[in-house]
């Protein structure tokens, strides 16, 4: 970098430049002054090569410069193109090829942390619950921050790391990446916009940072205002959405006029058309109606179905209530829950719920309502087309494309978090029948009730299950090494490690054995674990060990069906648990499958051909729904019994084998 010479100067004030101080402004070699026009320059500026043009949509064709702008203090990369900035552009190091045209301001306004160490009062309205947000929080630290307040050294120790990581980001000038473009926004006030955004329209960006890279660009659309936020990779916020003291995480969409208060959205979260206020949505939480407000709850893996609603406010000490759904709840259209309550993973919520439920015990059900009562039919989403599809759909959609994940999420529809409460499951609904005996009609339960034969089924549901989970990780195991006598196939069978035995944990998406997360808090406590990295980094080798771990867990519980240990263990009690779970497997799809048929039932066929006979509908609906023989879904249930069915037989037929 150099500074002007004489006939540069010149030059630039005959193309109607201005600067307070010329010895000021530094540009690199070679220097095309013709390429800066129009510019009132104010304090230290640099200006990198302006060699390159651009070509726009539409085909019209510029040349990288600075036109018709003021600037202060500012720092260009090479070959920028920064034209019509309004007011004025201020404390700015801009990147190389970055784009900044029809825009008011972009200032940074004294020392600035960009949205980093922002307090949001996430879930609880009344406050103490304020989580300190970063730009690499992920929804497992902010799980620990949020509920776990019964441990305040450890808060304290882990809020302390990410207020230094605040601190150490601290700074006078903002920060503008390389392949940057800013168009026709509003006021852009201390924010850090990484490498290859593209923010359109947007109206106001106040104190906050959006991490985007190249392989993971962030969109910021038409009329969008956030303040006091941190925007992950590959986001897209578009179409007057308003977000305020927000975590937005990696490959999450919103729009449509979405309005995100005080909330934290882990990745590939989805909020259209409604309202989020205090919310803590885990990985995948989705609403997509502009009648449905999520509120002062916890949740992951959530579809909100149009108009659903929650409650925090009793109009008595105020809005201080929070709620629970666990992975993979569901609401149906006009659902609606009065908190505090908690929702088992798995659940559909139907209909109004007033009564403060709590039905984290029996995972899979539905929660119905029936004349003003809360109706619990347990287990039944286990054979239900929805919950399997959704299982599936999960992965699939990861929108994630940057390499470095925040989040760590386990898809596992069964697993030991899962099975754990299937085994509670039934023991709970075992001593409800004892304690008001087999022949009652209707059993209560945690402010809810139980039909008889609800209740019945349930228990075979639930066992069903959990045959089916531990005959997977049997069969799994199994695969891994060879095996012909009975003594390799017991060595196979020991586990890698004595971790996973006792309670699981979901810490919002990553599941672990609560012995791992209750040793990484107790080292955070102690000032053992002093750094965020090494907690993500425990993490993430919890998360890699996920298998090992389940293993010790199933194998625990295989051992108290089969009543001994693994080195006592014979051939024929390893055939019973495959043949069981054999016929759990079948019998499960072939449950599913008949839910499935369902969906094509006469019923369903109802508005299909309104103006044709009863063979113009049939062939109506065939070509809007296709035959239920031919439905990609239903090929796949069969496709998997199948595929079950030979494993299970080449298995068995294995083991017949061995002496």
């Amino acid at each position: 970098m150099r500074t002007l010479t004489k006939a540069e100067i010149e030059q630039l004030q005959a193309q109607h430049c201005i600067a307070t101080d010329w010895s000021l402004i530094e540009v690199a070699e070679p220097f095309h002054p013709e390429y800066v026009q129009d510019v009132y320059f104010s304090g230290k500026i640099r200006i990198g090569r302006l060699e390159a043009g651009y070509t726009l949509p539409g085909g019209l064709s510029i040349h990288s410069g600075i036109y018709r702008s003021t600037v202060h203090n500012c720092e260009f990369g090479d070959n920028v193109h920064i034209y019509n900035v309004h007011n004025y552009m201020a404390n700015y190091r801009v990147g190389n090829n970055t784009c900044i045209e029809n825009v008011n301001s972009i200032v940074v306004d004294g020392s600035s942390t960009f949205g980093n160490g922002v307090r949001v009062p996430v879930m609880n309205e009344g406050g103490g619950r304020e989580i300190p947000i970063f730009d690499g929080l992920s929804a497992h630290l902010a799980y620990f921050l949020t509920l776990y307040r019964h441990r305040p050294q450890m808060i304290e120790r882990l809020t302390a790391m990410i207020d230094a990581y605040a601190e150490s980001q601290r700074s006078e000038m903002g920060y503008i990446g390389d392949n940057v473009r800013i168009i026709n926004c509003g006021s852009i006030k201390n924010v850090r916009i990484g490498d290859y955004a593209q923010i359109t329209g947007a109206s106001v960006l106040k104190n906050g940072s959006v991490n985007s890279n190249a392989e993971a660009p962030v969109k910021i659309g038409s009329g969008v205002k956030c303040n006091d936020f941190i925007i992950s990779s590959g986001v897209s916020i578009t179409d007057s959405t308003l977000v305020s003291k927000c975590f937005i995480g990696q490959g999450c969409e919103m729009g449509k006029h979405y309005s995100a208060l005080e909330s934290l959205f882990f990745s590939n979260c989805q909020g259209f058309h409604g309202e989020a206020t205090a919310i803590f949505a885990g990985p995948y939480t989705v609403t997509h109606h502009k009648s449905t407000l999520l509120i002062a709850g916890m949740f992951s893996f959530l579809n909100a179905g149009s108009g659903s609603n929650q409650s925090n406010h009793m109009y008595k000490l105020g809005p201080i209530h929070q709620g629970v759904a666990e992975r993979g709840a569901k609401t149906t259209s006009d659902s609606y829950l009065l908190w505090p309550a908690k929702v088992g993973a798995f659940t559909l919520v139907m209909g109004r719920h007033t009564k403060h439920s709590d039905t984290s015990a029996l995972p899979f059900s539905y929660l119905i309502e029936n004349t003003t009562e809360s109706y619990i039919v347990p287990a039944v989403n286990l054979r239900s087309v929805g919950t399997i599809r959704d299982a599936q759909k999960w992965p699939k959609r990861d929108n994630r494309k940057d390499p470095h994940k925040l989040d760590l999420i386990n898809y596992n529809l069964l697993s030991p978090y899962t099975i754990q409460k299937m085994y509670k499951g039934q023991e709970v609904l075992r001593d409800i029948m004892h304690l008001s005996g087999e022949g009652t009609e209707v059993y209560s339960y945690q402010n809810c009730k139980i039909r008889n034969s609800s209740l019945r089924k349930g228990i075979e549901l639930y066992g069903i299950g959990i045959k089916k989970f531990l005959g997977n990780s049997l069969i799994s195991r199994l695969g891994k090494t060879e095996w012909h006598t009975i003594e390799e196939l017991r060595k196979a069978l020991h586990p890698d490690s004595s971790i996973g035995l006792g309670e699981w944990v979901d810490c919002s998406g990553l599941l672990a054995p609560k012995s791992e997360i209750t040793q990484l808090l107790d080292d955070i406590e102690s000032g053992a674990l002093t750094s965020l990295t090494e907690a993500q980094q425990r993490l993430t080798g919890i998360h890699a060990n996920y298998y090992s771990y389940e293993w010790t867990w199933a194998l625990d519980k295989l051992e108290q069906v089969w009543g001994k240990k693994v080195d006592e263990i014979e051939i024929a009690d390893i055939i019973r648990t495959i043949e069981e779970w054999k016929e759990a497997v079948v019998g499960l799809d072939q449950m599913v499958y008949n839910d499935a048929k369902k969906e094509f039932s006469l019923n369903a066929r109802t508005g299909f051909g309104v103006d044709g006979n009863d063979e113009q509908n049939s062939l109506d609906f065939e070509n809007v729904r296709g035959k239920f023989e031919s439905n990609s879904f239903v090929l796949a249930v069969l496709e998997h019994i199948r595929k079950k069915s030979e494993l299970g037989n080449k298995m068995l037929e294995q083991l017949k084998s061995v002496h």
